[in-house]
């Protein structure tokens, strides 16, 4: 069926490098080596692909995909071809069409950590994919997040021939209890040495429970298998942007905050998206980190705990004073302060919100300062402040935001003139780093060697600047944004 040229498939072809017969030649080899040896594909049907929209048949879009992602080093989806799958009705699953039913992302979800697990396997990366910007994002989702649950979900269609249901089998409540446990063991590993030594794991297990949602559960046990496809998702999308994989962190935080809805868990989405906004801020985009994050505050639902708020208040403040928007962040700070100490715990916080304590509010607060203070320099005594309560409260299994406290804490101490201390504390986060998988530590270590500059003078600190300059590996390029 013609439907006009693919640009898609087309802005990815001419990225690829190939010409239309080396690709068809691929395609027919690749698709021999999957059990297809019958299929004959030619230049004029690669041409048509992209010319005139035409979808191949079966297997090729799988093929195609898996070709591409080979190719560019990073997660190539059939819905990032522009394709569609024979007898979808035009229904691909897509992050871009939103909003999703419920058998979209479960789709997504199945596909998509695929994709990113044969990507592991070939020990390829992904950083030079691109990013959406945040407001096309919010304002895709806006209206299907912020309106209330009304009835029952639609299920997944039976006979939808988009669906692998290799893997669909019932479960019971002690199967879903273990997987429960095993995303708190692997928050517990992220909190303590960074993403990358995990992730991989994070997603071949959001793989394995994508396969288990293609089964009618249920009502009580399907919501508990969003919730944990939800977790999952979240982590992955989180570890995908500690180890700098951004465009495929972003894919996940909106798989994420989509399982959360299907769950009926909306603090859940609105936190899922909190971390999109995290990310962009990191990324140096914070008018797109405000965008999600206004979304994020709206799509929580009534039954946000106000510590959940306090989170996403946060956040919103170092969006705030990476703009140098130093009043509102001060009164954005302000709420986070008491939305925190009203939570009076008579309610026990979710699994995923019981990081975020005491000692994770001085964080953020300090960070926020810290961020403010290279366009106010007076804000600098404040995060100093913030970064020393929170190193006192911190445990001592949460070792990559002890290494951003000390960041934080060092930075200040560069920007208040006292650079004694300054070098205490950023020796203190550089013996540690070689113990974390952190890529966001890095990110935080160049951005301090930057202030050891105004220090070059003193011996000490041009001790630490070589010593810096010879662990800090070279920055991944900023993802574009489309």
């Amino acid at each position: 069926m013609s439907r006009g040229p693919n640009t898609r498939l087309a802005d990815l072809f001419r990225l690829a490098g190939w010409s239309k017969g080396e690709l068809a030649r691929l395609v027919n080899r690749q698709a021999a080596a999957q059990g297809f040896p019958q299929l004959a594909t030619d230049t004029s049907r690669v041409r048509r692909w992209i010319d005139t929209g035409e979808t191949p048949r079966d297997p090729v879009p799988d093929v195609l995909a898996t070709l591409f992602t080979e190719r560019l080093g990073r997660v190539v989806t059939i819905e990032d071809l522009g394709l569609r799958r024979p007898g979808n009705g035009g229904r691909q699953p897509s992050l871009h069409g939103l909003p999703w039913t419920p058998w979209r992302t479960a789709a997504v979800l199945t596909e998509f950590t695929g994709m990113d697990l044969m990507l592991n396997r070939r020990g390829m990366v992904g950083a030079g994919a691109a990013l959406a910007a945040g407001s096309a994002l919010s304002d895709a989702m806006h209206d299907w997040l912020t309106t209330p649950e009304g009835g029952p979900r639609p299920g997944l269609p039976d006979d939808d021939p988009g669906l692998d249901r290799y893997e669909a089998a019932p479960v019971g409540s002690e199967e879903i209890e273990a997987l429960e446990r095993s995303v708190e063991v692997f928050r517990a590993w992220d909190a303590a040495r960074g993403g990358g030594l995990q992730r991989k794991a994070v997603v071949g297990q959001l793989n394995e429970v994508g396969g288990l949602l293609a089964y009618q559960h249920p009502e009580h046990l399907r919501r508990r298998l969003w919730g944990v496809a939800a977790n999952l998702a979240v982590l992955a999308g989180w570890m995908s942007h500690d180890v700098g994989l951004e465009a495929t962190a972003q894919k996940y935080f909106v798989i994420a905050a989509h399982a959360a809805r299907e769950g009926g868990d909306q603090p859940r989405a609105g936190e899922a998206l909190s971390r999109a906004a995290r990310q962009m801020v990191h990324l140096g985009r914070p008018d797109d980190a405000l965008d999600l994050m206004r979304l994020a505050n709206a799509g929580v639902g009534r039954e946000a705990l106000p510590r959940t708020r306090a989170m996403l208040r946060t956040i919103e403040a170092w969006a705030h004073a990476s703009m140098g928007h130093g009043q509102a962040m001060r009164r954005t700070l302000g709420e986070a302060e008491d939305l925190f100490v009203s939570d009076r715990g008579d309610v026990p916080p979710p699994s995923w919100m019981q990081l975020f304590d005491e000692a994770d509010l001085h964080g953020m607060q300090a960070l926020a300062y810290r961020t403010l203070a290279d366009h106010d320099p007076s804000a600098a005594v404040h995060a100093e402040r913030h970064a020393k309560q929170a190193l006192v409260l911190r445990g001592g299994e949460l070792k990559r935001a002890r290494i951003f406290d000390q960041i934080s804490l060092a930075s200040a101490c560069f920007i208040g003139d006292d650079p004694e201390q300054a070098d205490r504390y950023a020796r203190l986060a550089l013996a540690s780093v070689s113990e974390n998988s952190s890529h966001r530590t890095w990110d935080r270590l160049r951005e301090m060697y930057r202030l050891t500059g105004y220090y070059a003078g003193y011996a000490r600190i041009e001790e630490l600047r070589e010593e810096l300059s010879e662990a800090i590996p070279r920055p991944a390029p900023t993802p574009r944004l489309v």
